[in-house]
């Protein structure tokens, strides 16, 4: 993924969805429609709102962001009305133009540790799993394994060896290549965009992500609905929300979830889903409890264990 392009590419697209009427552009002027030959607002309109030049603005939607100071970024960010992800997304595209083609060094990818591990599994009735910044499902607790469990039994395309272990399931992997997800996300076209928009921003925090790299390409060349979403450069923060499922044993469930990072492991985030209390969703997780708790306590395909 080339940074100047990415740059270039995502103002590209929030200019063409800002209309001068949101952009508070009214009248004959800058904003009159009368020959307006797009729906979104003319590159002079966008260095009007942040004030710098036209010649400038247009520099930077053609990718040379070298040398953009914070404030520039900032008032692009406010005319273009970005929120609170696409604000930090900008911001991460800038820095990666600037540092040029240099691999920065990388930390180890980091294990789930023992204490993590017994955090998840001290959530007896929160299915919970860790998840890696590319959606790879590293661990769960026993009723996040009943939960995810067609996620989990999905076959991976590498055959572990000595040298190249199993590669760990991967939700958007499924997302867009496993058939099964169609059925278990109720809506799967929110759920999809919102995966593609994650990896997004993820790919624009670190470029330099070789095996996130791989995972674009791959789902990119498999899926024609991944490839268009790409296109689209929104972008995500996933902190909480509400999941609608058709889980194969117990139905349909309507979850909310949080995500919690774990500081002391860079980029792993504890997954935790809940049901309402006194609706049919909560019934069904309990009796998800009980079904799990006859199944083996490592399904095939279920993240190892440390």
């Amino acid at each position: 993924m080339d940074a100047r392009t990415e740059f270039r590419d995502f103002l590209t697209s929030r200019r063409a969805r800002i209309t001068p009427e949101k952009a508070g552009l009214t009248g004959t002027g800058a904003g009159g429609h009368g020959s307006r030959r797009v729906a979104g607002l003319r590159r002079e309109e966008v260095a009007l709102l942040a004030g710098v030049s036209a010649d400038y603005y247009i520099k930077l939607e053609r990718g040379n962001a070298r040398g953009v100071s914070d404030s520039v970024l900032e008032a692009l960010a406010r005319a273009l009305h970005l929120d609170e992800a696409e604000r930090a997304h900008l911001f991460h595209l800038a820095e990666a133009v600037n540092t040029g083609t240099r691999t920065p060094a990388r930390t180890p990818k980091p294990a789930v540790r023992p204490t993590v591990q017994r955090i998840l599994d001290s959530m007896s009735t929160a299915p919970a799993y860790v998840r890696n910044r590319r959606l790879d499902i590293l661990a769960a607790n026993r009723l996040g394994e009943a939960l995810l469990a067609p996620i989990l039994a999905t076959p991976t395309s590498t055959t572990p060896t000595s040298t190249t272990p199993r590669r760990p399931p991967n939700v958007a992997r499924f997302m867009f290549l496993d058939p099964a997800a169609l059925d278990y996300y109720l809506d799967w076209e929110r759920m999809a965009a919102g995966t593609v928009a994650i990896l997004r921003a993820e790919a624009g925090r670190d470029p330099h992500d070789k095996p996130l790299t791989e995972l674009v390409g791959e789902l990119s060349t498999r899926s024609d609905h991944f490839r268009t979403a790409w296109a689209a450069h929104n972008v995500l923060v996933h902190r909480t929300g509400v999941k609608r499922i058709h889980h194969p044993v117990v139905g349909d469930l309507t979850l909310a979830y949080e995500a919690l990072e774990l500081p002391a492991d860079t980029g792993l985030t504890i997954m935790a889903y809940t049901a309402e209390p006194a609706t049919p969703s909560f019934d069904a997780l309990n009796l998800l409890a009980s079904w799990a708790a006859t199944e083996p306590t490592e399904p095939t395909g279920s993240p190892a264990r440390p």
